[in-house]
C-alpha cells in the first residue's frame, strides 16, 4: 500500500473482529466498528449503537465469506433497515491467516487475510464521496477539548454525564469519551451539541 494513499470512506464500516479492523486501517480511513464476532448477539449496547448510526448514515458491512460471516451478516440485516446497509463481499479463497495455527472450519481466508489490492478495489467505489454524514462529521469542530470543558471527560462524574448525554441522543450508555465523540460528530451539528450541553453557541 506504500504506493497508494488510504481511501477516505465516508460511511461507517462494520467488520467482525479487531484483526479485521487493524487490517482495514491500513487500506481505508473510516469509522470502523467491530461486532466482536458472535458477540453482537449478546451486546444490546452494540446493537443500539449500530441502529443509531444507521439513522444518520448507511453502514458498509464486510464479514468473512464463511458460515459464521453469513450468520453475522444475516443478524445485522435483521436489526438494521435494509436500505441502510451497503453489503460488501470478499471472495472465497482457500488458505490460512499467518497468525492462526490452523485454518478456519471453512478453510478460507477472512477479511484480514485478503490482499491489499483486493481490499483497495473493494472500497474504491465508496471513496471520497462528498456531502455524506462522515464527510460532514470530519468538518464538525467538536473536539475532545469540548467534552473536557463540558465535564464529559477528565472529571469525577464524567462517565455519568456521558451516559446522560448518550441517552438524550439515542446512544448506549457506557461509551468511552473517544467513542462518544466520534458518534456525536456524526449525529449532531456543533450547535446542536452546544445546545444539548447547555452551552451558548459561539
Amino acid at each position: 500500500m506504500s504506493h497508494k494513499e488510504k481511501l477516505i470512506i465516508p460511511y461507517p464500516v462494520v467488520v467482525e473482529g479487531k484483526y479485521d479492523k487493524i487490517r482495514l486501517s491500513n487500506i481505508i480511513d473510516a469509522r470502523i466498528i467491530v461486532t466482536d464476532g458472535f458477540g453482537i448477539f449478546k451486546k444490546e449496547e452494540k446493537r443500539l449503537l449500530l441502529r443509531r448510526l444507521s439513522s444518520a448514515s448507511p453502514l458498509i458491512v464486510l464479514t468473512d465469506s464463511d458460515g459464521g460471516g453469513k450468520v453475522i451478516r444475516s443478524h445485522l440485516s435483521g436489526i438494521l433497515p435494509k436500505d441502510r446497509i451497503i453489503p460488501l463481499y470478499i471472495p472465497q479463497i482457500k488458505g490460512k491467516e499467518k497468525r492462526k495455527e490452523k485454518a478456519s472450519a471453512a478453510g478460507t481466508l477472512g477479511v484480514e487475510g485478503m490482499e491489499d489490492s483486493l481490499l483497495y478495489d473493494l472500497f474504491l467505489p465508496f471513496a471520497h464521496a462528498e456531502g455524506t454524514p462522515l464527510t460532514r462529521a470530519a468538518e464538525n469542530p467538536l473536539s475532545k477539548m469540548d467534552l473536557y470543558e463540558d465535564g464529559l471527560t477528565g472529571g469525577v462524574n464524567s462517565a455519568e454525564k456521558r451516559d446522560e448525554l448518550a441517552v438524550k441522543v439515542g446512544l448506549p450508555k457506557g461509551m468511552s469519551a473517544n467513542a462518544l465523540l466520534e458518534a456525536l460528530k456524526l449525529l449532531l451539528t456543533y450547535d446542536e451539541y452546544l445546545s444539548l450541553v447547555g452551552r451558548a453557541t459561539k
